[in-house]
């Protein structure tokens, strides 16, 4: 009987392992295509940002929601949010739209700033997470940084 119930526990670890490691994700890489100003008011800026993600890994990650914070040439600039379903296929990539809320009265001086001084672009930064509608790994955080054209 012990040696039964001692074996069933093995599987069911074996298995559990085995599980981890097929369910280990590589973090997605995220780069900002495109800013557009949809509306603002003295308090708050709303915007729609365009997205690429990159998938590294060799299953599809199937995309239920994805926050993420943005910095402009080093500054806090906003959060955004996109509640967006998608795949994004194995080794493959996707575009898609999120929405941003910004309070920027200090890092669009600094932005401007940029611009005034002949700079034609600016460095970002994305952080944020993942989240997967599927799978045993629920979120995956990523990190990346870029250069944003200034127009």
């Amino acid at each position: 009987m012990r040696i039964a119930a001692w074996t069933g526990f093995v599987s069911i670890f074996a298995l559990a392992v085995a599980g981890c490691s097929l369910a280990h994700f590589e973090s997605p890489r995220l780069s900002v295509l495109k800013i557009d100003l949809l509306d603002s008011d003295i308090l708050s800026q709303h915007f729609q940002l365009r997205l690429r993600v990159q998938n590294p890994n060799d299953r599809e990650l199937p995309v239920r929601a994805i926050t993420l914070k943005l910095e402009l040439a080093g500054e806090p600039f906003g959060d955004g949010v996109s509640g967006q379903n998608f795949v994004v296929p194995a080794h493959g990539e996707a575009e898609f739209d999120l929405a941003l809320t910004t309070n920027l009265a200090g890092a669009l001086m600094h932005y401007i700033g940029r611009k005034d001084k002949g700079a034609n672009s600016v460095e970002y930064r994305l952080s944020g997470k993942v989240d997967l509608a599927s799978g045993f790994v629920r979120s995956i955080p990523f990190d990346d940084t870029g250069q944003l054209p200034i127009h």
